[in-house]
């Protein structure tokens, strides 16, 4: 019998799950930003600008979902500890219902709000609760955890962002509880030069017993032109398998973990039948099952150059195991990860 891991029936839609337009520090509208995404595949974006949550409900159509979302950031920064040399930490909230918008936490003096607020734009609203705790951006594992715990609470979908940019390793961001979903992918940081592909880290918070997600989001801000090799944009997506698309059936797709997250490479179907785990894909070099223990799986073409499906023997050993698919030009997509504790012997 047949446990579908991505579900067997639904669609797949193009997502980017982290970005900034003007109403923070992008150079894209959000009307700019939906055009130039919809025109090269997407249906879905969350917008996440800084330390405000604007919904965009116009934006929203039979075409196109636009999730309401922050970003929040902690920081210890002091005269003698400046910005680029601490670890900081940088986490998203997307709203799981569009009802949803109340800013779960606030940040005063925020210039964003103001400068949002200055607007004056009825299109542009930021609403937050004074009774509400206030966000304090103070950076201890502590504080962190109680703002995702409170996230999650009142309804957010809680992603952890860019740990290879935020100059933070594992004795930091293993301590960190609460979290949906890490980024295995920050194609923003990647134009900039750092090693924003995070599959160690996702396999040290795996390790650890954390059962999270992993996405791949562009987290851009657009200064730089689409033909720019700088360009921000379009080179890491979520693909959601949902009923349909509308808000609430993209946002529980999140929460159950029915995506995957790539740089190019496309994954049409994944699933156990019995022991095995079967996968097929778009042209793949080669098809990789992490384990959590030392070994792993792959598959390679028999003839050609090139592979489409894989199955993989998982053993009562294992810990997890996420395949990673890397396409003919070594762009990888990569599923979620999934416990054998809960795939076999059901």
């Amino acid at each position: 019998m047949r446990k579908y891991l991505l579900p067997e029936n639904g669609t797949f839609y193009k997502a980017n799950l982290h970005c900034h337009s003007t109403m923070s520090d992008g150079k894209l509208s959000p009307e700019e930003m939906k055009a130039e995404y919809q025109k090269r595949g997407y249906s879905v974006i969350a917008y996440t600008d800084h330390k405000v949550m604007v919904p965009h409900p116009d934006l929203t159509d039979e075409n196109f979902v636009a999730l309401t979302g922050t970003e929040y950031d902690f920081d210890n920064e002091t005269e003698e500890n400046p910005y680029h040399v601490i670890p900081v930490c940088h986490i998203c909230l997307i709203a799981l219902d569009p009802d949803n918008v109340v800013q779960p936490c606030f940040a005063l003096p925020n210039a964003n709000y103001d400068r949002i607020m200055a607007l004056n734009d009825p299109r542009y609203k930021v609403t937050y609760d004074e009774s509400e705790p206030l966000w304090t951006r103070e950076y201890t594992s502590e504080n962190i955890n109680s703002i995702m715990k409170h996230a999650r609470e009142k309804g957010f979908f809680v992603t952890y962002n860019h740990p290879t940019w935020s100059l933070e390793r594992f004795e930091i961001y293993g301590k960190y509880e609460g979290m949906n979903a890490m980024e295995i992918c920050n194609y923003g940081c990647v134009t900039e030069g750092y090693d924003e592909y995070n599959s160690a880290q996702y396999d040290e918070m795996l390790s650890a017993g954390k059962k999270i997600f992993c996405i791949a989001t562009d987290d851009n801000h657009n200064h730089y032109p689409f033909d720019s090799q700088r360009c921000d944009s379009f080179g890491g997506f979520t693909m959601i398998k949902a009923e349909k698309l509308e808000y609430r059936a993209i946002t529980d797709a999140l929460v159950k973990g029915n995506f995957y997250a790539s740089m190019g490479p496309e994954i049409y179907s994944l699933y156990m039948e019995g022991n095995k785990l079967h996968i097929k894909t778009s042209d793949a070099k080669r098809i990789v099952c992490a384990t959590g223990v030392r070994h792993s799986y792959t598959a390679f073409p028999t003839e050609g150059d090139h592979i489409n499906e894989a199955e993989f023997e998982v053993s009562p050993d294992d810990i997890y195991v996420r395949v990673t698919v890397f396409g003919m030009d070594g762009k990888p997509a990569d599923t979620n990860a999934y416990f054998v504790e809960d795939i076999l012997g059901e």
